[in-house]
Parts: C-alpha cells; sequence; structure tokens
C-alpha cells in the first residue's frame, strides 16, 4: 500500500521472490508505467525494469493477501486503510511508515491484526515509474505484545528478500529508535535542503541534530521505554549532555552516517513535490509526547514550524535553519 520510494521498492524487490505481490498507489501515471513498461529501479547503481501488478483502485484487487504493508503517508492512511479492511483483503497489515502512526492503524484494522516495522535504508522517488534504493540497511519488525509469531517469521522470509530482516521482542523501542534519526536526520535534512551525511558535516547542523536528538531521547526516557539499537549502534550514544561527550557521538555519528549517510530525507521528497509532510507525526510526535510527560522539546517545535512555513511557501530549505536552531539551543 503506497508505491512511493520504500514501497515501490520494496515491491520490486520481493516481485519474483514470493507467491503473489500487488501496488496499491493513487498516482495515477506511477501505476500506469509500473504496470506497462515496468518500474525503473535504481538498485544502489545497477539499474533495472520490474513489471508490477499495480492499480489506483482497491475494487481491482482479489484477496485475500497474508499481509498489506502499509507505507502511506500519514495523511493519507484513513482514505486508503478503510475499503481494504471493508472488503477483508489482508489478514496482517504491516505498519512500516515513519513516525507514530502505529495506534491509527490499529484503530482502523484492529491491533490483532496489526505487525509494526521499520526501515533503516534509504530510497528516493525519482519521477512516475522510476525509484532508487540509496543506503543498505535492515528493517527490524516485531508484534506490538512482543510475541513471535508463524506470522512473524513469515513476514521476516518476504521482507528478507529485500533486506536484512532482524525481528525484537521490543518493537515500540524500536519505533522510539528510529523516530529519533527520523526527527534529527529528517526533520533537519528536509528544512534544509540537504543528504543526512551533508547535515552532519555542517558543524551548526551536526550540533542542531544532536540536539534534536537528545530531545527525542528524553521523551522516551520520560515514557520509560527501552530503546533498541538503530544504525548501528545504541540510541545513547548520540546523546551529548557535557562537552566530553561530543568525542563519543562524533564517532557514533560516523558509524550511522556509514548506513544512512546518503538518504535524502522523505520529507524534503515530499517538500519538492509540493506534498505535506509527516513533520507532525515525527518530530511533532516528539512534541506532543514530550509535554503529556513533561519534557521540553524546544528544538522539536521549531522544526514543526519551520516545516509547516516551508510547506506554505514562505520559506526555502537552506542551511540558515541551523543558525535559527543554534539560537535555542545557546539561549540567544
Amino acid at each position: 500500500m503506497g508505491a512511493g520510494a520504500i514501497g515501490g521498492v520494496t515491491a520490486a524487490k520481493t516481485a519474483g521472490e514470493v507467491r503473489r505481490v500487488s501496488v496499491l498507489d493513487a498516482d495515477g501515471e506511477h501505476v500506469n508505467l509500473m504496470s506497462d513498461t515496468g518500474l525503473l529501479l535504481d538498485e544502489l547503481g545497477e539499474e533495472r525494469r520490474v513489471r508490477l501488478d499495480a492499480h489506483a483502485d482497491p475494487g481491482a484487487f482479489e484477496g485475500p493477501f497474508d499481509f498489506a504493508l502499509v507505507t502511506l503517508k500519514a495523511p493519507h492512511l484513513e482514505a486508503a486503510l478503510d475499503p481494504l479492511v471493508e472488503r477483508g483483503l489482508a489478514q496482517t497489515f504491516v505498519s512500516l511508515g515513519n513516525g507514530l502512526v502505529q495506534d491509527r492503524i490499529a484503530g482502523i484494522v484492529g491491533e490483532e491484526n496489526l505487525v509494526v516495522g521499520t526501515v533503516e535504508w534509504g530510497a528516493t522517488n525519482l519521477g512516475p515509474g522510476h525509484l532508487a534504493q540509496t543506503t543498505r540497511a535492515p528493517f527490524v519488525i516485531g508484534e506490538p505484545d512482543g510475541v513471535t509469531r508463524d506470522r512473524t517469521r513469515l513476514l521476516a522470509e518476504a521482507l528478507g528478500t529485500v533486506a536484512d530482516v532482524r525481528v525484537t521482542g521490543n518493537i515500540r523501542g524500536q519505533v522510539w529508535s528510529k523516530l529519533l534519526v527520523n526527527s534529527a536526520f529528517s526533520g533537519l535534512g528536509a528544512i534544509s535542503g540537504l543528504l543526512y551525511r551533508e547535515v552532519v558535516a555542517d558543524p551548526a547542523g551536526r550540533e542542531g541534530a544532536l540536539a534534536v536528538w537528545r530531545e527525542g531521547y528524553d521523551v522516551g526516557q520520560a515514557r520509560g521505554i527501552a530503546l533498541e539499537d538503530v544504525l548501528g549502534l545504541p540510541a545513547e550514544a548520540l546523546v551529548v549532555r557535557a562537552p566530553e561527550d561530543r568525542s563519543r557521538a562524533d564517532e557514533a555519528l560516523e558509524v550511522a552516517m556509514g548506513y544512512a549517510g546518503a538518504t535524502k530525507a522523505s520529507m524534503l521528497q515530499d517538500l519538492e513535490r509540493g506534498a505535506r509532510t509527516e513533520v507532525d507525526v515525527i518530530n511533532g510526535g516528539v512534541v506532543e509526547k514530550g509535554r503529556e510527560y513533561g519534557v521540553e522539546t524546544q528544538l522539536n517545535e521549531r522544526v514543526v514550524e519551520l516545516m509547516h512555513a516551508t510547506e506554505r511557501g514562505e520559506r526555502r530549505p537552506g542551511r540558515d535553519v541551523f543558525e535559527d536552531l543554534g539560537g535555542i539551543i545557546h539561549g540567544a
């Protein structure tokens, strides 16, 4: 469900490897190209075409499918999921999107029908019928109640045709750790117009990303979440509270960028298409939970404000945001 960068690459790489793969996407031009000439997939520099069973209308599908992989953007969840649930097209729904959307999906499909996952590898939408996988990293999946079931193992086997898969009994902690990645690097990457590695290559951008990360980490701690490793690191490796923490965090960033440095933020891709971003469930998710648990999240609040200003056309992505955030960090 959703054949953007992550969903489309996943569909193309599973096609021919599992029993049946079908794609649902609202973009008619994209759907027609995937069905007719095939999706042009750039997989880490190697191109191939993959013809997919793609449709814009859920009424075109015959179910049930074992899994519906939900890679839709947050604003479109209800409109897309309701018809599939009504028609019983999928036995299990898999949340693979960014941000805090899992409870919303569970409310639509039923928590007993939901498996949750995160995607650490990156991909870019290059245009209708043309997608690129830009980094290599794993999926992490788990059941909301922490119990690994037959369906969890079957899903891991299917996704293993795309990337490495890790099954966790603490998907709640994994989701929050991934939220730190998205809030710090996707949030700042989008409002600055930079790749992840370009954000941290800028000294002010690095300082801002680490400070945004720390806010989200503190909210997670206040919620009692046991954070999982992400991008090859424990989440606390990027937490800076004193000058002596910085060298450790700098070393950790080198490891993290080895996994994700070439990633172009999905929210930046949204801005470039003139579409709404998911900032309200990413940085905004940190802000919402911070208010609930009494944790200050000034930097994440400012990222949300800057993102919405960019969506409205009041500003363009640029490095000036690093100075803006620096003023908050240093109390200017």
